[in-house]
This record gives structure tokens, sequence and C-alpha cells, in this order.
């Protein structure tokens, strides 16, 4: 299967409790770091898709993306391995992705799947 699968940072595969700075990340999720373990067995590319690295008016960062990338992958490979891309930009070439804050939405339907409307 070609294309990437995206995975979320904060709250999917890291630990989240809450904002302490651009460079802290939570504690592995076992259950999601296996997963991505078990995709690039199979030679699938996995990036990380996460706003840490958006560059936007009142963002948070006192470092720039590359810093805040660099500290991403650095995690990546002690915890998972290897070090992965790290992106906030989606793209044709997503087939899915992991997040902790997504509604799934029927194509062309609008029909929210396993959810309540808000």
């Amino acid at each position: 299967m070609s294309g990437w699968i995206g995975v979320d940072l904060d709250g999917t595969l890291a630990q989240y409790g809450g904002w302490v700075d651009e460079h802290h990340i939570g504690a592995p999720i076992p259950a999601m770091v296996e997963r991505v373990k078990q995709w690039l067995s199979e030679g699938r590319e996995v990036r990380i898709f996460t706003a840490r690295v958006a560059v936007a008016d009142g963002n948070l960062a006192r470092s720039g993306p590359e810093q805040i990338s660099e500290s991403i992958q650095q995690w990546c490979e002690k915890h998972i391995g290897q070090r992965l891309a790290v992106t906030n930009v989606k793209d044709f070439g997503m087939i899915c992705l992991y997040d902790d804050r997504c509604i799934q939405v029927e194509r062309n339907t609008g029909r929210l799947i396993g959810a309540k409307e808000e």
C-alpha cells in the first residue's frame, strides 16, 4: 500500500497532561508505539502529524520548527527505534490519521461515524 500514515503526537502516541514547553514530550503510549512499530516492520511510511511544528502568530513555541522536529525525532528514536518525519501538513499521500481529537465523517455524505453531534 502506498501513501503514509499520520500519527498525532500529544495524547495519541505520547501521554499529554497539559502544555509544559515545545520540547517536553510525555511518556510513550505502549499500544500506539507497538502499532507504529508494526507498520514500520511492514514497510509502511509513518509520519508524526503535530501542530507543534506549525508556524503561526501566537504560537506558544520559543524554538523554531526545526528544533522542535529534532526533539520529536529524538523521542521517536528512543521509543520507536528510528526517527520519523514530522509534519503539520496533510497532503494527498496521507491514507489515514490517528488522532485523539478526530471525528470520522463518512466520505461525501457529512454523516458522522461513531460520534454524536457537538
